[in-house]
């Protein structure tokens, strides 16, 4: 049936559909307890890694333990602790979906979303291979960030995060000193300690070092620590770390030069 809506267009205001890019949370499990926990040891020292982003909370994993009750209002609470802002739900039951609904999140069965990194044991190559996206239409053009750049030695227990940009880091990443970055990132020095590049899933970044003896690389989750040595023609030498095949990838290294 159409409707026909009498009189001319109002002054005060319009309606547009729009596309809000979403972070999605896969739930696992309904015990708060134990999320809480591994939320604190993957995000606790990284007190911005969020910015009030918009969230989708994924009930499906659930599904496979039958209607399993959600304590919504404790959910919420504890993900806004992490400056997320959960607005929606998809893949419940329906008494789930209700109980969200109740709680105030929206039905979102149909919202595209890019869900958090999860960590991912890597299998290391030797050799560089050559995940583009296709975009319905052209996005706008955006102002260029700088690179967070570093002059100054990291020691141990400190820890750099460069929030939506590249870092470059001229001095040296002591063991135990941490760096992180959305984008890529570039060591003009020993790498040591730790080097976390996609931290909010860019599968695109790279780690680039003068000299690469890192306890740990990661990009986009998949990672790779100090437990499984470097090849000998890579160790603390110029190196490029690169993702290929995804998420779902693995880790591959090339000399630089």
């Amino acid at each position: 049936m159409t409707v026909a809506l009498a009189g001319r267009a109002p002054a005060t205001f319009e309606i547009k559909s729009a596309n809000l890019p979403l972070v999605s949370l896969l739930l696992k499990s309904t015990d708060l307890h134990a999320l809480a926990g591994e939320l604190a040891a993957r995000f606790g020292d990284i007190p911005d890694f969020f910015d009030h982003d918009p969230l989708v909370v994924d009930l499906s994993p659930l599904q496979v333990q039958g209607n399993a009750a959600v304590d919504f209002a404790a959910l919420l609470v504890l993900l806004r602790g992490y400056r997320v802002m959960p607005v929606a739900a998809r893949g419940g039951s329906e008494a789930q979906m209700k109980a969200a609904r109740e709680a105030g999140l929206a039905a979102a069965e149909e919202a595209k979303v890019l869900p958090l990194p999860v960590a991912k044991p890597d299998r290391i190559a030797d050799q560089v291979r050559n995940d583009n996206r296709a975009l319905d239409k052209p996005a706008p053009e955006a102002a260029p960030v700088s690179a967070l750049v570093i002059d100054k030695p990291l020691r141990s227990g400190q820890q750099v995060y460069a929030r939506g940009r590249d870092l470059v880091v001229l001095s040296m990443v002591n063991p135990g000193a941490e760096v992180i970055a959305d984008g890529h990132i570039h060591v003009y020095a020993p790498l040591r300690g730790k080097a976390i590049a996609g931290a909010r899933g860019n599968t695109e970044a790279r780690i680039l070092s003068l000299c690469l003896e890192p306890e740990l690389l990661s990009i986009a989750g998949v990672y790779r620590t100090s437990e499984v040595p470097l090849p000998a023609d890579l160790l603390a030498k110029p190196t490029q770390v690169r993702l290929v095949g995804g998420a779902e990838g693995k880790l591959v290294m090339a000399p630089l030069l």
